[in-house]
Order: C-alpha cells, then sequence, then structure tokens
C-alpha cells in the first residue's frame, strides 16, 4: 500500500514538470513598469500643496522722480594734479617724501647733485666781474666827458656797456634761482620742493637714480589735491538722455554703505567706447576725507520726471544670478516668478520697485521660505 502511494507522487510531479517546462514566459508580466513623464513648466512657475503657507503682500505705490544707478569708480581731478620736475640734471642724493605721503605746499621732496649748479655760478661770477669793470668804464667815461676829454658818443658806448653788463648779472641771477639755487650759497646740491598740497600719486626716482634735463624725463613725482574728485561712471547710450551737464547725483561707496555723499556732473565724454557702447560721465564731488582713489561706488542720477514705483517688503525680493525676482499667485495652486529691478531702500525694510510689477500686485512676503521649499 506505501509503495502504490509513492509511486503515484512520483508519477504527479513528473506530470507537473512536464507542463511547466511546456509553458511559455509571458513578457508582459515581466517587463517593468511604465514610466510616468510629469510636465514641468517652462514659463517660471511653480506648484505648491499648501499655497495658504506663503502669505502675500499688495505692492503699494509712491511717487518720485526717474532714477537711474550705475557704477564708478573714484579718481584725482586732473585739473588738481601738479608734476614734479627738476630742471637740473644730475643724481639724487636724498629723498625726503614717498609714494602715498600727504605733503604740504614747500615741503622737501628730494635733492640732486648737478653741474648744471656749478656753471650756472661761474656764468654769473663772469656776469658780476665783467658789470664790475663796465661800471668803472662808465664812471671813468663821465668823467672824462665833464672835462672835454672825450666825446658824448663814447660815453654814450660805455653807458650800453654798463647796462647789457648789468641784465647779463640779472639773468645769470635769475638762472640760478630756476635751477634751484641762489646767488648766496654757490651749492652744487638742487632742492626741489612741493609746488601744492596734496598727496604723492606717482613716483619715477629712487635714491642714487640719474635724473635727465626737462625735455626728456618723465615726471619726477606728481602730487594730486584729493579735496575734490572725480567719479568716473559708465553709462550705456541708451541712458545717456537721463543725464545731463550739472545734474546731481547721490554717491554711495562699497566701504561706507551708511554714507551718501551729493556730486553734480563736470562734463560727459562725446566719445563711446566702441565695444561696451558706454561714455564716461564724470562728477565733481567734494571729499570729505575718506574718499580714496580706486574705490567704487554707485551713482543715482534722478530726472526731473514724477513716476509711480511699487512698493514691496525687502523680503519679497529675491537675488539670483545678478538678477531680482518676485513671485506672484497663478492659477492651480502656482506660484510664478517675475524679473524687477529694485530701486532705493525706504525705511521700515520696504525696497522699491521700478519695473516688473505694478502698484496693486500681490506678491509672496517672504521669497525665502518659497523658494527653499521649491528647491530640489
Amino acid at each position: 500500500m506505501r509503495t502504490k502511494t509513492l509511486t503515484t507522487i512520483v508519477l504527479l510531479l513528473g506530470i507537473a514538470g512536464l507542463v511547466g517546462c511546456n509553458e511559455k514566459p509571458n513578457p508582459k508580466s515581466e517587463a517593468p513598469p511604465p514610466t510616468k513623464v510629469e510636465q514641468v513648466p517652462t514659463d517660471g512657475t511653480v506648484q505648491v500643496a499648501h499655497p495658504e503657507q506663503f502669505p502675500l503682500v499688495t505692492a503699494t505705490s509712491r511717487a518720485g522722480t526717474s532714477s537711474l544707478n550705475v557704477t564708478g569708480v573714484v579718481a584725482p581731478d586732473v585739473a588738481r594734479m601738479v608734476p614734479v620736475i627738476s630742471l637740473a640734471s644730475g643724481r639724487v642724493v636724498a629723498i625726503d617724501a614717498r609714494l602715498g605721503d600727504s605733503v604740504k605746499k614747500g615741503q622737501l621732496l628730494f635733492s640732486v647733485r648737478s653741474d648744471d649748479i656749478s656753471q650756472a655760478f661761474s656764468d654769473y661770477r663772469k656776469a658780476v666781474a665783467d658789470e664790475t669793470l663796465a661800471h668803472a668804464q662808465l664812471d671813468r667815461s663821465q668823467l672824462l666827458y665833464s672835462k672835454g676829454a672825450i666825446s658824448q658818443n663814447a660815453l654814450e658806448i660805455a653807458q650800453d656797456t654798463e647796462n647789457k653788463a648789468v641784465v647779463d648779472v640779472q639773468t645769470a641771477a635769475q638762472h640760478l634761482k630756476l635751477l634751484g639755487s641762489n646767488t648766496s650759497q654757490p651749492s652744487g646740491v638742487v632742492n626741489v620742493y612741493a609746488p601744492i598740497s596734496g598727496v604723492i600719486v606717482e613716483q619715477n626716482i629712487t635714491d642714487a637714480a640719474g635724473v635727465k634735463t626737462l625735455d626728456n624725463s618723465p615726471n619726477l613725482f606728481t602730487i594730486a589735491n584729493l579735496s575734490d574728485v572725480w567719479i568716473v561712471c559708465d553709462v550705456y547710450e541708451n541712458d545717456l538722455p537721463q543725464i545731463g551737464v550739472g545734474q546731481h547725483a547721490d554717491i554711495r561707496l562699497d566701504a561706507y554703505p551708511g554714507k551718501v555723499l551729493t556730486g553734480q556732473v563736470s562734463e560727459i565724454d562725446p566719445i563711446l567706447d566702441p565695444n561696451l557702447r558706454t561714455a564716461k560721465v564724470r562728477v565733481q564731488v567734494n571729499n570729505p576725507g575718506f574718499l580714496k582713489v580706486g574705490m567704487f561706488v554707485t551713482a543715482t542720477f534722478h530726472g526731473k520726471t514724477q513716476e509711480t514705483y511699487a512698493v514691496v517688503p525687502a523680503s519679497a525680493i529675491l537675488h539670483l544670478h545678478d538678477q531680482e525676482w518676485v513671485y506672484v499667485p497663478a492659477p492651480e495652486s502656482r506660484f510664478r516668478r517675475v524679473a524687477v529691478s529694485s530701486g532705493e531702500m525706504l525705511p521700515g525694510n520696504m525696497q522699491e520697485i521700478v519695473s516688473g510689477i505694478q502698484p496693486g500686485q500681490q506678491v509672496v512676503s517672504n521669497v525665502l521660505e518659497l523658494e527653499s521649499t521649491v528647491a530640489p
């Protein structure tokens, strides 16, 4: 009985195996589930599950004049820059001031040992000797003329010789003075002094350096009076109609965010940069003392026409990739990103919007919360 039962089980397993081997696999049952493609909006909109979590604020209006913000750099006024030169050639023996130093008018800058002084003093002494002889001859001629021993023509010749000798003495003395020396102290060393008060912005000499004559030598020093400076701005040609000579501008410095200076447009370059299509605009600004050459600034030019701008909280503006954005509500629980251009910062942490939205539009009050939610 046990043997029959085992035989029956073996036969059933064999039949099941044969049936399984003859079945063909179903490709559909083994294939992965179909991929579901979600359409992502390309118009700058984002969808959130709970839009009520992001409060909206209505943009208010503010009346003001049109404005233009441009970047610029602090530069010295070329009309207040004076070169320092030496009319005597030679070799530098001492330097008493360096690049970047503030100097006063008449302050000693450097000294030059020059053979030109020796030659000039020699010419002066010869002129003095000639004048002494001419003066003595004139006295003798006047005496002889009074006795009737010489003619009037001889007296006039002696007088002319004396006059020319005096001129030669004055010319030689003036030459010594121009070279930096004088007739009482015939030294071979020439002292060069600061012609104005200011800051040394250029230095082209060192200790023991040779100094050439005026015609082929660069400025040994350049002193700039920085009491008034230029703000040199690059303005695109499309914005030039908003700017005119004499127009006022607000100057804000990157180094001193809380300080605002006022300047006046002194000149607009008549030639545009052919590559950038910009013109140089120079704004004259009084230097309170902290403006330094090379500082970056932002100049705001105010127009004369009144315009209405939108005002939103500063937290509603997203700064991304050198562009400013706000989010406005859209249908189906979405928010749409809109590019804007901001204007002045207002009290109460409010920001003026020059373009992009209009007063009365709603925007997300805290854009960072929304951006962090939708970011991948």
